[in-house]
């Protein structure tokens, strides 16, 4: 993914009401029970052999390798507490919407006689629901990260830079650069 489309996920993440599994046997266990008892599947995801995820299952091993340790926490973290996760997301695309906190250059198209420069702005905003649905839509989808910029770009342009249609009418704003972007339900 990219910058949002991780961001995203990491908000997602926060919604979690227990904690992930930490040790290497009990992530195994749950990947395991997520595929209904099937050692093969869950040897065949993260690219290693079945006696060797029969041997974590067990906690006859440990201390995995770290890429092993990397492929086995994402796919635990993805797999974790999905109607949670689908909780908050329906609350935030209906009810609550979604905080953005970024600091980028934003581009501007304006009226003659303003500046267009590109900016550099740290920005914390809330975003109304209707832009958390299409985001979430969108990141369902599998949309680029381009057309996940361009929603959020959309977002702050009409609440942040307009001020929900109060001022700068023909104001149309791009991100250019993203140092960085957190979301936040």
């Amino acid at each position: 993914m990219g910058i949002l489309g991780d961001s995203l996920q990491r908000a997602a993440e926060n919604t979690f009401t227990r904690p992930v599994p930490k040790s290497a046997g009990a992530q195994m266990r749950f990947l395991v029970r997520q595929y209904k008892g099937s050692t093969r599947e869950v040897a065949r995801l993260l690219g290693v052999s079945q006696r060797t995820v029969e041997r974590y299952v067990k906690d006859q091993l440990r201390h995995p390798r770290k890429d092993l340790a990397a492929r086995l926490t994402a796919e635990v973290r993805r797999r974790w507490q999905p109607k949670v996760r689908q909780r908050a997301r329906d609350q935030a695309a209906t009810s609550t919407g979604i905080v953005i906190e970024t600091r980028a250059r934003f581009g501007f198209t304006a009226a003659p006689g303003t500046t267009d420069d590109a900016r550099q702005r740290l920005i914390t905003q809330h975003l109304p629901p209707d832009y958390a649905a299409r985001l979430f839509e969108a990141q369902s989808a599998g949309a680029a990260e381009q057309h996940l910029r361009e929603i959020a770009a959309e977002g702050l342009q009409e609440v942040y830079f307009k001020d929900s249609g109060r001022r700068a009418a023909g104001l149309l704003v791009e991100f250019t650069d993203i140092d960085y972007a957190e979301f936040d339900y």
